[in-house]
């Protein structure tokens, strides 16, 4: 597995994400009727982003894109964005995560889009960071998977980073994963690894096995990075030990990875057989949001 895809805040991803989001809002003509017909426009007031329960924060950068694009839109002034908190940083249910000082509309315009992103990915980050914990102390990384809400992938997997977790690929271009039905549509896993290997070369392999055996098949025709799928802890230990016996004969290194069924209860179990990483869908597509507020002070 190579270093995170996404190491740094996905700044032109998030920007084409909150502009998409102040559309929806705002309508074609840009507006708050609420706000704008009850706020006069020099009113200036200073509000506070807070946490409404604990969390780990990510996504900071989207309060200052939202305001900034907001003013863009409007020709308004871009409130002043002081954060307290930064991303990957834990946080208590009233803590203040920023504070806002600036035009009213402005602020009152923004609230809803920063709060929707913010929370969001507040959410993965904090849901990550409990698959982190309960990995603690073992050789075995949580990976997030291919399961986001479209359109927000490079948002979310910067979540996951941010809650303590790893990239796995980003798409179906930079990593090439044998599943069954590539198995099944190709004749075999070594027929499926070869054809790849010849017409993309240069790609990193990943294959799906769900036996011993086929985990050894799939070493066989060259295969470095295995997926443990659905195994039960006997069989992933056992599938483990033999995959890590064949790699010591020959000098060789392999990544194994666990997937399917994994849950944070068994995680820990999991890791200690000697796997390299758990894969996570639910880091991305089942994690609640975190509860955050604007409030002016």
């Amino acid at each position: 597995m190579s270093e995170p895809l996404v190491a740094d805040f996905p700044v032109e991803e998030a920007r084409r994400v909150v502009r998409t989001a102040l559309a929806e809002d705002l309508g074609p003509q840009s507006l708050d009727v609420t706000t704008m017909a009850t706020i006069p426009v020099d009113q200036r007031e200073t509000a506070h982003v807070v946490a409404r329960e604990d969390g780990v924060l990510a996504g900071a950068a989207v309060i200052d894109l939202v305001l900034a694009e907001l003013a863009a839109l409007t020709g308004g002034q871009a409130p002043f964005v002081d954060h307290r908190k930064s991303d990957g940083e834990r946080f208590r249910r009233g803590d203040v995560l920023a504070e806002i000082s600036g035009p009213a509309q402005q602020i009152l315009m923004a609230e809803r889009t920063l709060l929707n992103v913010l929370s969001r990915l507040s959410g993965v980050a904090t849901h990550t960071r409990r698959w982190a914990d309960a990995l603690d102390g073992t050789e075995c990384t949580v990976l997030d998977t291919r399961k986001t809400t479209p359109g927000l992938r490079w948002l979310e997997k910067y979540a996951v980073t941010a809650g303590g977790g790893t990239n796995k690929r980003m798409g179906l271009y930079d990593v090439a994963m044998i599943k069954d039905n590539h198995k099944l549509a190709a004749g075999s896993v070594s027929a499926a690894y070869l054809t790849i290997r010849d017409r993309y070369p240069d790609v990193t392999i990943e294959v799906e096995v769900t036996t011993t055996e086929e985990a050894i098949e799939a070493l066989g025709v060259g295969s470095r990075f295995l997926m443990c799928d659905n195994m039960s802890v006997p069989l992933l230990a056992t599938t483990v030990e033999q995959v890590r016996a064949w790699a010591a004969e020959r000098g060789e290194r392999v990544e194994i990875e666990a997937t399917g069924g994994l849950t944070l209860a068994v995680a820990r179990e999991y890791a200690q057989t000697g796997i390299d990483y758990m894969s996570v869908g639910g880091l991305t597509h089942s994690s609640p949001i975190i509860d955050i507020a604007l409030d002016l002070a």
